[in-house]
């Protein structure tokens, strides 16, 4: 066997070590499908092994889980058609339920011994174990997150997690993507111990020599922790998780849907039939458009660019030691933060002492929690925040291999520190802006070495958003485009590069949502119902309570920066009047506690909308049906898809992958379309420009599709069939 290998020792004990050979994580691929009957086959028919400990021979973790690149090429896929096909795909996804199954059930007892991380069908295959201890390290993470790839477990983790930790606590972990820590997972009945990583495997092999190689589901005295559905307990489980799974759903993802299915029917019969059932929902999950986009935009798309599929690739690899960033605001600081998590020397610099500190003070604040949570020792937090410099004196420029400024929207101070960082530069270093709208070229006029100036654009907070926007000027070369692509990859962030323009991609469509919002708004529609819609699209947030969250005095300020840019070509916003007059009252939105919403200053009060909001914006429409909430989503979506079609033909973005996971990880893009170009791709070009002509003709030519989606539409084409050439050259 190529991904198993067996040792066994003078006790009888087999340890077996799984890894994948070329791989630097394991995973269920194809071949370990394949050999996985042969391990259970060699453990139960030979006679010298009398027990065995499962372990990874990696030091990056146990499993990953399933391979979904395999999935995706279609090994889950059915062959032939109609009832056939189904049938043989239920046997292919019945593969790795039926080789766990065989494993439990092979009479000698088998302990996993998870010395690293353990997801999806990694975790899947550690349940399968008879026992299972974990190394005491809070950097491990055991979970089953398939969800949040549009599936759900369907390596028998719908069937073994409720029988381990009761349905309600199973259907929160599955349905939230929940990963534990290992005393997590110990208090919550998912693993029997957490040792020293030192005594791993001397505790497994010690369990395996007085252990019974039963699972507890398969004694006839088994009771399902909590109850079943007919249980009272267990009735209110499933009355309160369906309304619960709807609210945070929507209808959107079929596989919330379909675990509930899997889980609720499954419990009430032999985990062999719960099992089946659980491989039959899986398959039907993994055929929704839902699950294909997901996967391929969550997973495979993304796993591409964090790898560094965009970078060029005759420029040598750079690794920046030390960076500077301009700017200790809550932006400049959170940068500063991931930097120094990735071991960089950090210079934060402000204009006075007191704002550098105070940014520094945000890095300490942040590391802090990692330590409180035991995810750091207090050495490595020492060492890790003494990596941060803050001083107002830009003489500690000199020797940084990059420069990130992020310092307040306006050309005239972005002028002034490029100046004065530039002139502490050694040749080759590259000078990075962190602006979110104004163009990179224009701010480029004010450095001596255009070619090595480039946008990178965080998101806030920087240390949970996990995309950054790279911006090639006109006059960007290729070596910085390649070591700003080095430094996001060094500080574990996603990157996308697109090309120079006003709002450059994401903040450009992700306005036109906050602007359909205020559209709706000035058309009468009431707040609530405008918010409630769009979270019902899959967005994170309504338009209204988002534009909060984005500060509305930052809205007005772009606005009036646009119009003075450009003169009489300038067309104003819908509802910018609105904007307007709340700023000059001083709502400016969340970050002063009076937007849209009033938010209150005591913690976990909810906020409540804005009785004033009435006397600019009357309401007219209140009520609501099927077809108006239908419409009202078509529009949110359409609006920024049609966005992200233009940003397209004007050559912003050219990468289906990039268009698609910018959307997703930058602004909140509704997940389970895969993103704005996946779902044009998947409702057809045909069907999506009829609909927004139909769109443009009632409510205005912001819904107008830029002429490459018609071309397309009449040949039949498909953006990620037409411009597959990109990536295959990447």
């Amino acid at each position: 066997m190529e991904t198993f290998k067996i040792d066994v020792d003078a006790d009888g004990i087999a340890l077996v070590t799984f890894d994948v050979p070329g791989r630097s994580m394991n995973t269920l691929t194809s071949k370990v499908m394949e050999e996985l009957p042969q391990l259970v086959e060699r453990i139960a028919t030979d006679a010298a092994i009398k027990g065995a400990v499962i372990t990874s021979g990696k030091a990056s973790g146990f499993c990953a889980g399933a391979d979904l690149g395999d999935m995706a090429s279609g090994a889950l896929s059915g062959v032939g058609t109609g009832e056939a096909a189904l049938q043989s795909a239920f046997d292919a996804g019945w593969r790795i339920n039926a080789a766990f199954r065989a494993l439990e059930t092979c009479g000698k007892p088998i302990a996993a011994a998870i010395n690293g991380l353990a997801l999806g069908g990694g975790l899947e295959f550690t349940l399968a174990c008879h026992y299972r201890v974990v190394a005491d390290d809070s950097k491990i993470q055991l979970g089953l997150p398939e969800i949040k790839v549009g599936l759900f477990p369907g390596g028998g983790g719908t069937q073994r997690l409720p029988r381990l930790i009761g349905v309600q606590a199973a259907l929160m972990a599955m349905s939230e993507g929940k990963s534990f820590r290992p005393k997590e997972a110990l208090g919550a009945g998912v693993v029997h111990a957490v040792v020293p990583a030192a005594d791993l495997l001397d505790n497994a092999k010690a369990w395996v020599k007085t252990g019974k190689p039963q699972q507890p589901w398969d004694d006839k005295a088994f009771k399902l922790p909590g109850g079943g559905p007919y249980h009272p307990a267990g009735m209110q489980v499933f009355v309160m998780g369906n309304a619960l799974l709807r609210k945070q759903s929507y209808g959107n993802y079929p596989a919330v849907v379909n675990l509930m299915k899997a889980v609720y029917e499954g419990v009430q019969v032999p985990i062999d039939a719960g099992l089946r059932i659980e491989t039959r929902y899986f398959i039907k999950t993994l055929m929704t458009p839902q699950a294909q986009a997901m996967i391929r935009s969550l997973f495979l798309s993304k796993q591409e660019l964090d790898k560094g599929a965009l970078r060029p690739k005759d420029v040598p690899a750079s690794d920046p030691k030390k960076v500077a960033v301009l700017g200790a605001g809550m932006m400049g600081a959170g940068i500063a933060y991931v930097q120094v998590m990735a071991g960089i020397e950090t210079v934060l610099i402000d204009v006075t002492q007191e704002a550098a500190d105070k940014g520094r003070a945000h890095v300490e604040e942040l590391l802090k929690k990692r330590l409180s949570r035991g995810q750091m020792t207090q050495e490595k937090f020492d060492k890790t925040l003494g990596l941060c410099l803050a001083t107002t004196d830009y003489a500690h420029v000199k020797g940084c291999d990059l420069v990130v400024e992020a310092v307040f929207e306006s050309r005239e101070i972005k002028a002034d520190v490029t100046r004065k960082a530039e002139a502490q530069l050694a040749e080759g270093a590259v000078f990075g802006s962190n602006t979110s709208t104004l163009p990179i070229t224009g701010l480029a006029e004010a450095s001596v070495r255009p070619t090595d100036f480039i946008g990178i654009h965080f998101f806030s907070p920087v240390d949970k958003m996990m995309l950054v926007e790279i911006i090639m000027g006109e006059k960007t070369g290729q070596a910085a485009l390649a070591k700003a692509l080095d430094y996001v990859m060094k500080i574990k962030k996603t990157p996308i590069v697109v090309n120079d323009s006003r709002g450059f991609y994401t903040s450009r469509c992700f306005g036109t949502f906050l602007i359909e919002g205020m559209a709706m708004l000035e058309e009468g529609y009431a707040p609530a119902l405008i918010d409630n819609v769009g979270r019902m699209t899959g967005m994170p947030r309504g338009p209204l309570e988002m534009h909060d969250d984005v500060a509305l005095d930052l809205s007005y300020k772009i606005a009036k920066q646009t119009a003075a840019d450009l003169g009489d070509k300038y067309v104003p916003n819908p509802g910018q009047d609105i904007v307007a007059k709340m700023v000059e009252m001083g709502r400016f939105g969340r970050k002063n506690g009076k937007g849209f919403y009033d938010y209150p200053e005591a913690k976990g009060q909810p906020k409540t909308l804005w009785k004033g909001l009435n006397d600019l914006a009357p309401v007219k429409i209140n009520d609501s049906d099927d077809a108006l909430i239908a419409e009202l989503k078509t529009r949110l979506l359409y609006r920024q898809a049609v966005e992200a079609a233009r940003c397209w033909e004007e050559g912003v973005v050219d990468d289906p992958r990039e268009a698609d996971v910018g959307a997703i990880l930058g602004w909140g893009f509704a997940p389970w379309t895969g993103g704005p170009i996946t779902l044009i791709d998947q409702t057809g070009l045909k069907q999506f420009v009829e609909t927004a002509d139909r769109l443009a003709k009632t409510y205005g030519d912001r819904f107008k599709v830029p002429q490459l989606l018609r071309d397309m539409a009449a040949k039949g084409e498909t953006f990620y069939g037409k411009f597959s050439g990109k990536k295959a050259a990447a």
